[in-house]
């Protein structure tokens, strides 16, 4: 018993050094993602597809209502969703299903209850 005890000790050990090294978070942490563009190259009879990263812009556009609370009133889209806008609630609900909470997507409580009674019809309606 002990000597398993001192064989899982060390193994923690070697992985808590193996991430607390800096050649680690390479691997630990997936490289960004940017926006890629799709490019067909012929040869002969040979097609290769493939997706080149291509350069990201960097200022983001101004929301038309900065002073809003929530990211739905700061983007004026209050009454323009429903349950069918799957790529809309997607952005707020969990993998498995479920609702993040507001102190994580940052909405406001109104938006909050609609975006939540938006995701159980989506769900009840297989979307």
């Amino acid at each position: 018993m002990a000597a398993l005890c001192v064989l899982v000790s060390g193994c923690g050990r070697l992985f808590r050094g193996l991430l607390a090294s800096p050649a680690a978070t390479s691997w630990a942490r997936p490289p960004d993602r940017g926006f890629r563009e799709v490019v067909e190259i012929q040869e002969g009879k040979t097609t290769i597809i493939e997706g080149r990263i291509t350069e990201t812009p960097r200022e983001s556009p101004d929301p038309p209502n900065p002073s809003g609370q929530c990211p739905i009133c700061r983007w004026n889209l209050k009454h323009k969703y429903g349950y069918e806008d799957v790529l809309l609630l997607s952005q707020f609900i969990r993998p498995h299903g479920g609702m993040l909470p507001r102190r994580i997507t940052g909405l406001c409580r109104e938006e909050h209850r609609k975006i939540e009674e938006c995701v159980k019809m989506a769900h009840r309606a297989g979307i």
